[in-house]
């Protein structure tokens, strides 16, 4: 089992620290999971039990300039490890300015990461900052539990507005209740709601958009039928929302919500 990589450029160095920085926002410890054309990084908390569940999937041939891995076994070219995304969000910031960062899977005493931070320098001698990230190998008859999260049948799904704009409508939901419902509509309208006992509250939202989506059979998505005027809405922890939005940090071109009102679900994507 072997795993090294390296990035030259600086500018796919910057994207993916900023990608790290935001997961490590979201999760104190996630699953990284290495393949030979791509990594995953996982958090599959149960979001029946109030947890919150993530799915980060990265093309390495967009950030790396070498990749080499070889997995557990032939027919299982695979690595999985648990981490905590902080303790690889640091290393990378020491790197902001490197010629190159190199990472690797070693073992000194215990798996860890290989951080190894190239900087410039005046003289002839290289600077090299290193650090050791503590990993721990999920073995394999554990890898089931981190199998892609299948996406529900949704009453709705829209675009979302300007991401700032909406972490800042949220941070002052936030200082007046614990909750905040989310409603959207197959017209492109989407409100965000808090009501208590003493205030009831509501930003809205037009002319979104709603995103196509086709079905297995190939024909458009299972929305044809409903009532586009039609109001799915979730009532979610506004904590929780707001994390998410704080820890953005990769400025995506779109992100999308999926609205399972049966179930009671919220999920929200981007396109990095």
């Amino acid at each position: 089992m072997r795993f090294r990589a390296k990035i030259v450029d600086l500018a796919c160095l910057n994207h993916f620290s900023r990608v790290i920085n935001t997961i490590a926002k979201l999760a104190k410890t996630c699953t990284l999971r290495l393949t030979v054309n791509k990594l995953y990084f996982i958090l599959s908390d149960r979001v029946a039990n109030g947890g919150v569940s993530m799915w980060c999937e990265l093309c390495q041939g967009n950030f790396f300039d070498e990749f080499q891995m070889e997995g557990v076994a032939a027919d299982h070219n695979e690595i999985y490890l648990e981490l905590m995304p902080e303790n690889l969000s640091r290393a990378l910031k020491t790197a902001q300015n490197a010629k190159a960062v190199k990472i690797k899977l070693t073992n000194k005493h215990s798996p860890c990461l290989k951080v190894a931070v190239e900087l410039p320098s005046l003289s002839s001698s290289s600077r090299i900052v290193t650090h050791d990230i503590p990993v721990r190998v999920i073995p394999r008859r554990l890898w089931n539990d981190f199998r892609e999260p299948v996406v529900p049948d949704f009453d709705v799904s829209i675009y979302l507005p300007v991401l700032k704009t909406m972490k800042s409508i949220v941070e002052r939901m936030k200082n007046l209740s614990n909750y905040i419902v989310i409603e959207a509509n197959l017209s492109g309208e989407m409100n965000l709601k808090i009501e208590t006992d003493v205030v009831s509250v509501t930003t809205h939202f037009k002319d979104l958009g709603n995103p196509p989506w086709a079905s297995e059979d190939g024909c458009q998505s299972s929305a044809q039928g409903r009532d586009l005027q039609s109001m799915a809405e979730v009532r979610i922890d506004i904590k929780k929302l707001q994390q998410l939005l704080v820890g953005q940090q990769v400025n995506p071109t779109k992100a999308l919500c999926n609205i399972h009102r049966i179930a009671k679900s919220l999920r929200v994507g981007r396109d990095l």
